[in-house]
């Protein structure tokens, strides 16, 4: 029992250690590098932590329990797959595109006429106020208190910014879901603690990821709106580097591995 606790205590850190892959740091670095909330920030970073342990634990579990064999081109695919989302995250970052998205799946402003109910937003706090745009009346009246699903530090995070770091977090932990599991199949042999092992190391990237999103966002919290400049580079910079990285795993993937050839080989890293 003392022996398998030691085991689970070293798989929650091995986690944390695996949530700072390059891979890994780069994608979410897209993600929050317009973000200067902490408490947003890591929140993004504890979304796509549960991404990346739902299919490291569904995928890891099948092939520990079932005997799972992935083939060597299936393999190639899950890996460049994190290559073409990484060129995505970069490309959305360099062209605006991901601001656009961003405000588009925000809380919007209704397309209605007459007085309505406006979602708005002053000093990183979130309300309500009446709003009219009838032609001799247009104007902004007293402000309500937003609905509780809004308040507190996660207000205004969004669908879309809820489910974007998921996605990549499951994307991620398709690609990597193999190595960990065959890592586990050679030093635990009892199949229960095994899946239970890939659980914590699930739980322990969570953690290690809350933590280095929160780290990122934490210098442009402190300097607000001051440096704006800085965070521009920031945002241009994240999108460069993962434009540039997502091509190079590309291309080991596509060519230096054989995914794009007749003989693809794969070694699960």
């Amino acid at each position: 029992m003392t022996s398998g606790l030691a085991i689970l205590t070293i798989g929650f850190f091995l986690g944390m250690r695996h949530a700072t892959d390059p891979d890994h740091v780069i994608a979410v670095s897209t993600i929050v590098s317009r973000e200067r909330s902490i408490a947003k920030a890591g929140f993004i970073g504890i979304l796509w932590g549960c991404g990346h342990t739902l299919t490291i634990v569904a995928v890891g579990a099948a092939i520990i329990l079932f005997g799972l064999a992935i083939p060597a081109r299936a393999g190639l695919t899950m890996e460049f797959s994190v290559g073409l989302m990484l060129i995505l995250l970069g490309v959305l970052n360099l062209s605006g595109a991901m601001q656009w998205i961003s405000e588009k799946f925000s809380p919007a402003h209704p397309r209605v006429n007459g007085e309505h109910a406006h979602l708005h937003e002053h000093g990183s706090r979130v309300h309500f106020h009446w709003h009219s745009h009838a032609p001799a009346a247009e104007h902004h009246a007293d402000s309500l208190a937003a609905p509780s699903s809004l308040r507190g530090p996660f207000e205004r995070l969004g669908l879309f910014h809820s489910l974007r770091p998921l996605l990549v977090g499951i994307v991620h932990g398709l690609a990597g879901s193999a190595a960990v599991a065959l890592l586990v199949l050679s030093t635990i042999k009892d199949p229960k603690w095994a899946v239970l092992y890939l659980l914590i190391f699930g739980i322990g990237t969570i953690a290690g990821m809350m933590l280095i999103t929160a780290a990122i966002a934490l210098p442009f919290s402190f300097a607000g709106s001051r440096f704006a400049w800085l965070n521009r580079g920031f945002v241009i910079g994240s999108g460069l580097v993962s434009l540039s990285f997502g091509l190079f795993v590309c291309y080991q993937i596509g060519f230096a591995a054989g995914l794009f050839t007749s003989h693809p080989h794969w070694t699960p890293s």
